[in-house]
């Protein structure tokens, strides 16, 4: 699939971000597949996955789009969504249709993110999403050729807001600036109910991807356990 062919597809849609850590009770290929297949039915328009084997489970599961990444850390680094070229060969051969990066200022293993996004592209062909924390590095992401940028990584940069929720903030300006070079936001990270993924298409947002709130069950119980617990000492 080409990038008009995504962005047209993607426009105002859920992407399910499903992964799980190999300490959580669904890690695996063959669950990550039976969650994606569970998101596709209810509406999601594309997958956003990590790994090449459970991407490759995806892909024989469902037919939407795969946003594909391969998460690593690499001694020295703070990068690790698909930090180097290897990486993102790997994620094509797998199946993605897109690939996402960390494209933000700090350090990075493959050297200048500038750089980084062309040699992806010309060696797999396939459209690029940089995940960003702040509005500086998405301009420059757009302007280094990426086919979409996402505010995934606010707040998990050493100078990006830690804030408990969405950053809405940082949505309604990267919307606003990339506006004319028609690059399509996509707004990622803490959307924890159906009102915040609403509120971001509202703002803007070209899609939006929810991943805890809807993949992680252990997440969504200890929120509960946590209003529980709460309303008991009351």
């Amino acid at each position: 699939m080409d990038l008009p062919a995504l962005i047209d597809c993607l426009l105002k849609g859920l992407i399910v971000s499903c992964q799980a850590l190999p300490d959580e009770p669904l890690f695996g290929a063959g669950h990550m597949a039976a969650m994606a297949r569970a998101a596709v039915s209810a509406g999601a328009v594309a997958i956003r996955a990590n790994s090449p084997v459970d991407i490759a489970a995806i892909r024989s599961a469902v037919a939407v789009p795969i946003i594909g990444l391969f998460k690593e850390d690499l001694p020295g680094f703070d990068v690790r969504i698909t930090p180097t070229l290897e990486h993102a060969l790997q994620v094509a051969a797998a199946g993605a249709d897109m690939i996402a990066i960390d494209a933000t200022q700090r350090p990075h293993p493959a050297g200048k993110v500038e750089e980084f996004i062309h040699q992806i592209q010309l060696h797999t062909g396939l459209p690029v999403l940089a995940d960003v924390s702040t509005l500086e590095e998405g301009l420059a992401a757009a302007a280094y050729g990426a086919g979409f940028v996402s505010t995934t990584l606010s707040g998990y940069t050493a100078y990006s807001p830690d804030q408990p929720g969405p950053d809405f903030e940082l949505l309604e300006q990267l919307v606003a600036a990339l506006r004319l070079q028609k690059v399509p936001v996509i707004a990622e990270g803490r959307i924890a109910t159906p009102e915040q993924a609403a509120r971001a298409l509202a703002l803007g947002a070209h899609a939006v991807v929810v991943g805890s709130a809807i993949t992680r069950p252990q997440w969504i119980t200890a929120r509960f356990m946590d209003a529980i617990r709460k309303a008991g000492a009351v």
